[in-house]
């Protein structure tokens, strides 16, 4: 089967066919770092973090960039008012990000980009647009003529005679018409900035992406992504003036998750409500936010509350059921019940992959899963030993690896040293049971559960995991 994905230039799903056979050219918009980054913009890291990983999963060679933008007006206005160097605080924040990434379990990118290594490339650019006649210099500032760009608004669906009107002339009156967007700014008294053929200035936004694809990748890419509140007017700008530059299709597949929304409203730094991913991470595990991610279609809107965590904690538990080891005195399973699991790791594996082709379907991938937990804990409670289970859950693993799940328990860093002495402990607990000396089979049982250890008892003997 081939991977499909929606497409949002064209809005609809389609074949995943990239530049190169067996590659992936994917670049993500990352953060503008004047603050601490929130559980949002960490909803839209595990969102290509999945997507990445599935791609390599089917054996796509993947090389993606995420870039930062390190010099911004809201960086320089965060560093005046805590006055600070504006170069150091976005350093700061970078690596608070890049430490949050990997407490995540974000995979690192292949590039990550910065706006302030990328000057040179800025200024070629904005050059080229110029000589274009594309844009044009003003007062030490660089704008693009958004009129220019025949097919402008194509991944909005936005009409430049709409977009125009509202716009305020008194705010727009040096320019030749109000959509035109700055490719440069002229420098301000104490700002940072760089020597351009247009004096001291800084790059804007829109064209720090367009630089970094471009040194990084060349002309075009296979995915571009980021949230859906991108689209306009950072991605369309993007497409503008990338085109513009180079003649040729920017991005062959538009990639955009929805918003992470707290109490139904987008989490916004301007409203106040959000939550840091630092503050998530102290309350719960990085799996519990990956798998509220992921029980939903990417490019849907997910509400965040303590009822979904708590949900997403008891998916990860049932998830978690299908590696708990075979019970201690497990005989075997019936040949029936072997060729049962064996029968659905095929169908899961297979049923998993179709869903993850759909679109990345990460909820219906879900699903498949749940009927694998399922069959691989009757097998257990029908008296499966350890190595009639052991194919299903080295499936398990495999699978939930691609979502990132590392479904570790709270006491999932206990040393494997400890595994033997537990065993011995249920064992002699089992005999205990036996001979009737309940008292010291549950005082056994207690202690281990004190330490963070839980007993199961079936018809078939006892097992045991971490609580």
């Amino acid at each position: 089967m081939a991977i499909s994905l929606y497409n949002t230039l064209t809005r609809k799903k389609e074949i995943l066919t990239t530049i190169e056979p067996n590659k992936v050219r994917m670049y993500v918009c990352g953060p503008t770092v004047y603050n601490k980054a929130h559980i949002g913009h960490a909803m839209s890291a595990l969102v290509f973090d999945v997507i990445r990983r599935y791609l390599e999963f089917r054996g796509y060679e993947v090389q993606m960039a995420m870039n930062f933008t390190d010099v911004d007006d809201k960086i320089i206005k965060r560093a005046e008012e805590l006055n600070v160097d504006p170069f150091e605080l976005a350093e700061g924040y970078i690596e608070d990000y890049k430490k949050n990434l990997e407490d995540l379990n974000i995979l690192p990118a292949t590039y990550n980009p910065r706006a302030t290594q990328e000057i040179d490339q800025i200024i070629r650019m904005i050059e080229g647009l110029i000589e274009k006649g594309l844009a044009y210099p003003l007062e030490g500032d660089v704008y693009f003529r958004v009129r220019m760009a025949p097919d402008y608004g194509k991944l909005s669906g936005r009409n430049l005679d709409d977009m125009r009107v509202g716009v305020r002339k008194e705010a727009d009156d040096r320019k030749e018409d109000p959509l035109d967007f700055a490719l440069w700014k002229a420098a301000k008294e104490g700002e940072p900035s760089w020597e351009s053929p247009w004096g001291k200035g800084r790059p804007g936004w829109h064209i720090e992406c367009s630089a970094m694809n471009f040194h990084i990748f060349g002309d075009s890419i296979d995915i571009h992504g980021g949230g859906n509140d991108l689209i306009f007017p950072h991605h369309e700008n993007e497409i503008a003036q990338s085109e513009s530059f180079t003649g040729k299709p920017f991005a062959r597949y538009w990639v955009h998750n929805g918003m992470l929304q707290l109490r139904g409203e987008k989490m916004s730094k301007s409203i106040g409500n959000i939550i840091s991913i630092d503050e998530f991470l102290t309350l719960h595990s990085a799996d519990s936010f990956r798998y509220l991610i992921l029980n939903s279609s990417y490019r849907n809107p997910i509400i965040f509350s303590t009822e979904a965590i708590e949900s997403a904690e008891k998916g990860l538990d049932r998830l978690r059921s299908a590696l708990k080891p075979a019970a201690v005195s497990a005989t075997g399973a019936s040949v029936q019940i072997t060729a049962a699991l064996n029968d659905q790791m095929e169908k899961t594996e297979s049923e998993f992959i179709a869903a993850m082709d759909d679109d990345f379907n990460s909820a219906g991938a879900l699903g498949t899963l749940f009927e694998l937990v399922r069959v691989i804990n009757f097998a257990r409670d029908s008296g499966a030993s350890a190595d009639q289970l052991g194919s299903a859950q080295m499936l398990m693993k495999k699978l939930t690896g691609v979502f990132g799940l590392t479904l570790e328990s709270a006491a999932a860093n206990k040393s494997d040293t400890a595994e033997p002495f537990i065993d011995l402990l249920v064992s002699l607990r089992q005999e205990m049971r036996k001979q009737k000396n309940w008292a010291l089979a549950d005082q056994i049982r207690d202690d281990l559960a004190a330490l963070k250890v839980v007993i199961e008892d079936t018809r078939e003997g006892s097992s045991w995991h971490w609580a």
